[in-house]
């Protein structure tokens, strides 16, 4: 566990930051902006956990959980000086994300066009968190183009999207509340 005796250290005043090695980076680094919008994605699933069923909020509390390990991950680099024994996220954690969101699939109704964020609140909750979550990706992926990173978490975060998509549908009553795209119904 981490014991946090003292919240400020000043230490990030001149725009740095550690990470999970020990090496000092600037606060606008690409390593430290990709698991700073995880946070953000997670913050936001906490949200959308205010609109939930006790089913939904459980798996919500395990991504949220998950979300701190990747943190974790993308806060130690491979290969650097802590990096052996560094906690990471494992296939384990993306295969539970694929096999819930399996269950939920078979419920739904089919998609039969393009769904707008909206619908009940934690569906829309659930759509912003899942566009946090595509942002998150996104910088995961420029980051695994210039240092080696874990597979599994630019996995993790592609089945994390989905999952809340299909679970957002889920919350939408099994897809009957969705908002549907009606492509070009203002002209």
């Amino acid at each position: 566990m981490v014991r946090l005796t003292r919240i400020y250290t000043r230490g990030g005043d001149a725009g740095e930051t550690s990470l999970g090695d020990g090496a000092r980076v600037p606060k606008h680094a690409l390593r430290v902006a990709a698991y700073g919008t995880v946070d953000e994605a997670n913050a936001a699933i906490g949200i959308a956990r205010l609109h939930t069923d006790p089913a939904a909020d459980e798996m919500l509390g395990r991504i949220q959980n998950d979300l701190f390990d990747l943190g974790a991950d993308l806060c130690t680099p491979e290969g650097g000086r802590r990096s052996a024994g560094a906690l990471r996220i494992a296939a384990a954690q993306v295969e539970r994300l694929e096999r819930e969101i399996d269950a939920m699939n078979v419920t739904l109704r089919p998609v039969d066009s393009f769904i707008l964020p909206g619908g009940t609140p934690a569906a829309a909750h659930l759509h912003l968190a899942r566009t946090i979550t595509r942002r998150a990706e996104r910088l995961v992926s420029e980051l695994a183009g210039s240092e080696p990173i874990n597979p599994e978490a630019l996995k993790y975060l592609n089945r994390l999207s989905d999952h809340l998509f299909v679970l957002g549908r889920r919350l939408n009553d099994g897809g009957a509340l969705d908002v549907l795209w009606r492509p070009g119904a203002n002209r």
